[in-house]
């Protein structure tokens, strides 16, 4: 048995907390990548329940589950599309498109004028992150969506924080220039409808960058670059059973490249999860600036002076795993416990990192 657990009591907490936090500023739910890993439908269903009618997508597909599900839900594709097959999609599906270019508004505006109808979008303004978006200078190509494109109606406009996590002058430069463009356009009469900038990190850290919504996704799940002061709970963790468990004698080796050698006789157990799983994986590191590099072969300096310890829970132990993590196997230290084949393995991993497991709702 083995399957990846929310904790549903967990993420109603969270939801709360964010709620309350946001006061009466609306919140966009993020649920790209299939809800962040657990599920879009149960994570939607239990945001709905519990007061939260604002989805946001990447994804086609995403925004066509939400709808059969909520015919009344607020629905925005995030990622600026020029798919005439995409856009009319949308169209159909009630959702706000997001224009990120003239092209982009030029082939929205065109879809709709052929339906005779009128496409509900949010600009995007790219403020640094390098996507979708109008540079913040472009100022009159914007004005040229609210002057030409008759059959785009404007109902908000976003930008998107790069560094939230960790740069704080980074963060309020980007919402000065956003800022800056919503408060051009509308004194020159224009609506920019609902403004919105703050990721979860942004949310979590600036109030004051607010503004007249926020979008959230990891928050939902208790998983931020730090500390929060909300009280936000980590909602998952992996489940497993002891597959065998055996005595090993001292000078034996585990794992691939024998990376672990006994230096007593040992008990240990094999657990059915493994690096393909999520465990003890990682997103690769794919920046490449000087300093990134520098900062990655420090942390490899202090993984090899200060080894750390991968660890996992039998029986409300903590038991450390020994070698390499397998592809789907690892072996875990359980030399002090009592426990026997079968007993229950409680891994941590990142739900994003999740495969090959059930998603299971408790």
């Amino acid at each position: 048995m083995k399957a990846y657990v929310v904790e549903r009591d967990a993420l109603i907490h969270n939801i709360h907390a964010l709620r309350s936090f946001a006061g009466k500023v609306p919140i966009w739910a993020v649920l790209k990548g299939n809800g962040y890993g657990i599920g879009i439908v149960p994570f939607s269903r239990i945001l709905h329940e519990n007061g939260i009618d604002h989805f946001a997508v990447t994804e086609l597909k995403e925004a066509e589950v939400l709808r059969e599900n909520y015919p009344d839900a607020s629905i925005l594709m995030m990622r600026s599309t020029s798919d005439p097959e995409e856009i009319s999609a949308l169209l159909d599906l009630g959702a706000y498109l997001t224009v990120g270019s003239y092209e982009t508004a030029v082939a929205i505006n065109g879809v709709a004028a052929e339906r005779s109808a009128i496409a509900q979008a949010h600009i995007a303004i790219d403020t640094g992150m390098g996507r979708y978006g109008f540079l913040p200078e472009d100022t009159d190509k914007i004005i040229s969506v609210y002057e030409y494109m008759k059959n785009i109606r404007v109902a908000g406009i976003f930008t998107h924080f790069h560094s939230a996590f960790s740069n704080e002058k980074a963060t309020k430069h980007q919402f000065e220039r956003f800022s800056a463009v919503v408060d051009k356009l509308r004194a020159a009469g224009y609506d920019t409808g609902m403004a919105h900038c703050c990721n979860s990190h942004a949310f979590v850290r600036h109030p004051e960058m607010h503004m007249d919504a926020v979008r959230i996704g990891s928050a939902f799940l208790g998983r931020l670059a730090f500390k929060d002061k909300l009280g936000l709970q980590q909602i998952g963790y992996a489940e497993c059973t002891l597959e065998e468990i055996r005595w090993i004698p001292k000078g034996q080796t585990i794992g691939y490249a024998a990376a672990f050698q006994a230096s007593q006789q040992m008990r240990t157990a094999v657990i059915g999860v493994g690096w393909y799983n999520g465990f003890a994986a990682s997103r690769e590191n794919d920046t490449f600036r000087f300093r990134d590099s520098i900062g990655g072969i420090l942390h490899h300096l202090k993984n090899l002076l200060f080894p750390k310890k991968i660890l996992v829970t039998v029986n409300g132990h903590k038991c450390r795993t020994l070698g390499h993590v397998g592809m789907v196997h690892a072996v875990v230290d359980v030399t002090d416990i009592d426990c026997a084949v079968g007993d229950k393995a409680v891994v941590s991993i990142n739900p994003l990192l999740v495969k090959g497991l059930r998603v299971q709702y408790r």
